[in-house]
């Protein structure tokens, strides 16, 4: 990565950040394929590491293994590294700054705002983590909450800039229908205006959101200019809620996309077995059948369940990386595996003469 504009050097504190920076690594060989995010002049492989998973989200990681993950991850060719301050309330962001000094890499580095660190205030319930950092978090979209938890974030991780930065969260999900317009409206008049200072000064490269929601993904990229969007499980093999109106949307305005949840929390790894889980739920029987229709599909074309799953997203040409989460360096090797393993083309088109996909769902084309 070129260099860049210290964040201590725009922060409004006094603090002085450490020096090392993720720049400074030499480069791996690359193992998997790079895209472009949307208009900037980052690339990325299309296969991401997703942080949540180290912040001891649905078991608590041992500390080895956590950091081993993310070295394995670099070393195997992935290039774009995402985490949050929420993940474990800041344990995430400590691994991933572990194995930064451990791993030789160049990556592209990429953390959230909208959440604020009180490192002396009870940590409460309600995270949904099972570990991590006994700190406690309070919601923040304002200009000087974003600047704090860059602050924050960049101390936990040893760094002194940001490749990407994302105002995380801002959606109907996690603040319930009555707030969503006082936090929009937050976070459009503050982190939105601090994110936009740092990419002026390049501190950072990049800017986007990182939500659930693909109508509150659309409504951010009407009301700001935003580079990038992390969008997690409106677009997968099962379902493309995102395809009618926000993915042309991103096209036009050159809006790289980062998509997360392509298993829709697990069926489209696990298939329709029970107990499988979709939506963070157990899946119900619409779901279920309609995941063991396309797993048919998959097995007569000797494609597994998974290999599809994270193929598919890719062939719509605003999608420039999957991120995904990872617990074990072997789980890091399957992922790459399977996205470097072939999907004939034929398969794509059995699920389009089965009304599985759309008539007019984009698919990966030979060599994606």
């Amino acid at each position: 990565m070129p260099s860049a504009r210290p964040i201590s050097s725009v922060l409004p504190t006094s603090s002085v950040l450490p020096t090392s920076s993720v720049s400074a690594m030499p480069a791996a060989s690359p193992a998997l394929p790079t895209r472009k995010l949307g208009g900037t002049d980052i690339a990325v492989s299309t296969l991401g590491f997703g942080g949540a998973p180290l912040g001891d989200l649905y078991a608590r990681l041992d500390e080895a293994q956590a950091v081993a993950t993310v070295e394995a991850a670099i070393t195997g060719g992935i290039t774009l590294l995402d985490t949050s301050p929420l993940y474990g309330h800041g344990l995430s962001e400590h691994r991933i700054g572990a194995a930064l000094r451990r791993a030789r890499g160049d990556v592209m580095l990429s953390t959230k705002v909208g959440r604020v660190a009180e490192p002396f205030g009870p940590r409460g319930e309600g995270s949904g983590y099972l570990g991590g950092l006994p700190h406690a978090l309070r919601f923040d979209y304002s200009y000087d909450g974003a600047m704090r938890s860059l602050e924050q974030s960049a101390l936990r991780l040893g760094v002194d800039h940001f490749d990407i930065v994302l105002i995380h969260d801002v959606d109907v999900w996690t603040h319930g229908a009555d707030a969503i317009e006082d936090r929009f409206s937050q976070a459009m008049n503050g982190a939105y205006r601090a994110l936009e200072s740092l990419r002026a000064s390049g501190a950072v490269k990049a800017i986007g959101v990182g939500v659930n929601e693909a109508q509150m993904c659309e409504r951010f990229a009407r009301a700001g200019d935003f580079d990038t969007m992390l969008l997690a499980g409106r677009y997968s093999l099962l379902e493309q809620p995102a395809l009618a109106s926000f993915m042309p949307l991103a096209l036009e305005k050159r809006i790289g996309l980062m998509l997360g949840g392509v298993f829709n929390s697990g069926i489209l790894a696990t298939g329709p077995v029970a107990g499988a889980k979709y939506n963070y739920k157990p899946a119900p029987p619409e779901i279920l059948a309609r995941v063991a229709a396309i797993e048919a599909v998959c097995i007569r074309h000797g494609v597994p369940l998974r290999r599809a799953a994270l193929h598919f997203p890719l062939g719509h040409p605003a999608v420039a990386s999957l991120v995904m989460g990872a617990v074990s360096p072997a789980e890091v090797a399957d992922q790459i595996a399977e996205l470097s393993a072939p999907v004939p083309a034929a398969l794509w088109g059995e699920l389009k003469a089965q009304s599985l996909l759309g008539a007019d769902v984009p698919v990966p084309t030979e060599g994606q």
